[in-house]
């Protein structure tokens, strides 16, 4: 049983074993392998699992990277901002694996614990209108696959055309993956999950003062 202090309606989704293991390192392939070292560029000493586990298809797997890494970390929306809005995604699909990477993330980017506690909540929670209205694009999204009129209007007040496309794809890009995660079960890597027992021992105070 997940003992996480905040988990979405229904708990965190997913089998309770792993059905698609993570290759060893001695079966990633050359190619791999070398690409694998420029994992500090993302400030982390090893890549995440998803990424080799995204390789047992290398034919996707590549061009997959080059999209992805369009959106993050050389996204042009503004790193937290664009954390919120990958957090958001990962709370609503219930994708553990997404929340625990991107809680780290966030932390690193600047994000307050207060934001990312408040991601939970929904965009209600967000005094700053332009998150708020962040937040609730990510929701309508889920939702609907569609963003209302008010919610389209609201956006274009600070976002350029070229930023409201990457808001849309960033938020169905994770809806993607967040699919692929819990339907695979791949767990969570033991420095996330000791970062993100960090997270909720600072957070417990909030919660009970909120």
């Amino acid at each position: 049983m997940n003992t996480d202090l905040l988990q979405p309606e229904g708990g965190w989704a997913g089998p309770a074993q792993a059905r698609l293991e993570v290759p060893p390192p001695s079966q990633r392939g050359l190619l791999f392998r070398t690409a694998s070292r420029v994992s500090h560029l993302f400030d982390r000493p090893e890549l995440p699992a998803v990424f080799p586990l995204l390789h047992r298809n290398p034919r996707l797997f590549w061009g997959w990277l080059f999209f992805a890494s369009r959106l993050m970390p050389w996204g042009r929306l503004a790193a937290p901002a664009r954390e919120l809005l990958i957090l958001r995604t990962a709370w609503l699909c219930r994708s553990r694996y997404e929340w625990g990477q991107h809680v780290e993330i966030a932390e690193r980017v600047g994000v307050a614990d207060r934001d990312i506690l408040a991601v939970t909540r929904g965009p209600e929670a967000f005094s700053n209108t332009t998150l708020r209205t962040l937040i609730q694009a990510c929701d309508e999204l889920h939702q609907a696959d569609c963003l209302s009129d008010d919610t389209w209007r609201q956006l274009q007040v600070r976002h350029n055309d070229s930023q409201l496309l990457e808001i849309m794809m960033l938020v169905g890009h994770y809806r993607m993956l967040a699919g692929v995660l819990i339907s695979c079960g791949l767990p969570l890597e033991a420095r996330m999950e000791d970062n993100l027992k960090a997270f909720y021992a600072r957070i417990r105070a909030l919660i009970q003062t909120d």
